[in-house]
């Protein structure tokens, strides 16, 4: 074998025999070539502390391909309209989207739906005939109907007769008394038979009048609402239309956003700004600052001319302004059930006040601790 292996090398050595008629040396007029280099090249050396690859794989790391495009989302599909028409006749194969407005409407539904931790007060002022209490029902149900994983409660703390009960569900008949002093009420399900609640998901407290037992005081709402905060997120305080009375004091004093709601005409207004500069003297500006001015429109009489000048008086005061219109759904005496009852321009109004409110909870810095 070995005889045979130097013969093949000597072999492979030689030069291969010239063709006949090809000339051998270099063409006339050029060097000849010097041939493969003597000097040997190194290899190529992986920089220190690089991973070893493995036998056969390629010393160096694979070309990166560009990354995919993310996949474009699909068009929202319209909920309303004459666009949603479109979408239905032709089996979604004409998606136009939704329109501004309902853009806008989910917009304020996902601030109303955003994550809030601890429990907050809001709270509802106004004179009678404005529509206080129709005002703090639905701002309860629209805050129930889009934060299910939370629980609401709207508690009627006006001492003068006060209708949120029967507004939101006429067969509650809990008491403030009973819930206050009986110390073997602590579970939810405990807590259920004392409340009512409507289908949109609103608990109700129904007020203390004339015809109980009991006077609701400043301490029994006190410890009343120190026992709903156990178990409900967000409380919708419907107060008492004066505000040197008892217990309208004690709620202001633990209060985390206040509407103000006034009628669409000057005499309402400015009785609403009588109760801003009762704040302001009496050391609520924080209170002040965390407030909306509701310009609710609960007979249908009012004019467009008058709202706005009165909407841009108060935005020119700082303070934040919805108006409301008027809805034949909302009328005195009436229960609410569900905001999807309501006119669409009505419930959008309602979705933009819990909107505000919920803004001016996210703010406070101690969630909810300090009420001042």
């Amino acid at each position: 074998m070995t005889e045979r292996n130097d013969f093949l090398r000597e072999r492979f050595r030689q030069a291969p025999p010239p063709r006949p008629g090809h000339p051998t040396g270099p063409p006339p007029g050029r060097a000849p070539h010097p041939g493969p280099p003597t000097v040997r090249i190194p290899p190529v050396q992986a920089p220190p502390g690089s991973p070893v690859p493995a036998p056969g794989r390629w010393p160096y790391p694979a070309p990166q391909r560009p990354a995919a495009a993310p996949p474009r989302r699909p068009k929202p599909r319209p909920s309303h309209g004459w666009r949603r028409v479109v979408y239905a006749a032709t089996f979604g194969l004409v998606n136009l989207g939704p329109s501004a407005v309902q853009r806008r409407r989910a917009e304020l539904e996902a601030i109303v739906a955003a994550p809030l931790r601890g429990h907050y007060k809001v709270g509802v002022l106004g004179k009678g005939g404005v529509g206080k209490t129709t005002v703090a029902a639905s701002i309860g149900s629209v805050f129930a109907e889009l934060r299910r994983s939370d629980r609401v409660v709207a508690v009627d703390a006006d001492t003068a007769f006060g209708r949120l009960g029967s507004r939101v569900d006429p067969r509650a008949d809990g008491s403030y008394f009973e819930l206050a002093t009986n110390k073997n009420i602590q579970s939810f399900a405990e807590l259920l038979t004392r409340v009512g609640s409507n289908s949109a998901g609103l608990y109700v407290l129904a007020g203390e009048n004339g015809s109980r037992r009991h006077i609701l005081d400043p301490a029994v709402y006190r410890e009343a609402t120190l026992r709903l905060d156990r178990h409900f997120t967000i409380s919708v305080i419907d107060c008492g239309s004066t505000m040197d009375a008892p217990v309208t004091r004690e709620a202001l004093r633990d209060l985390d956003a206040l509407v103000v709601v006034s009628s669409p005409w000057p005499d309402g207004a400015s009785a609403a700004a009588q109760t801003m500069e009762w704040l302001a003297t009496h050391g609520r500006m924080g209170l002040l600052q965390r407030t909306v001015l509701v310009l609710n429109d609960s007979d249908g009489h009012s004019d467009k001319q008058t709202r706005d000048i009165l909407s841009r008086q108060f935005v020119s005061r700082g303070q934040a302004v919805v108006a409301v219109p008027f809805d034949p759904q909302l009328r005195p005496g009436g229960v609410i059930n569900s905001t999807g009852e309501m006119a669409p321009a009505t419930r959008q109004g309602f979705v933009e006040i819990a909107a505000v409110i919920t803004h001016h909870f996210a703010t406070r810095p101690d969630r909810g601790r300090d009420r001042r």
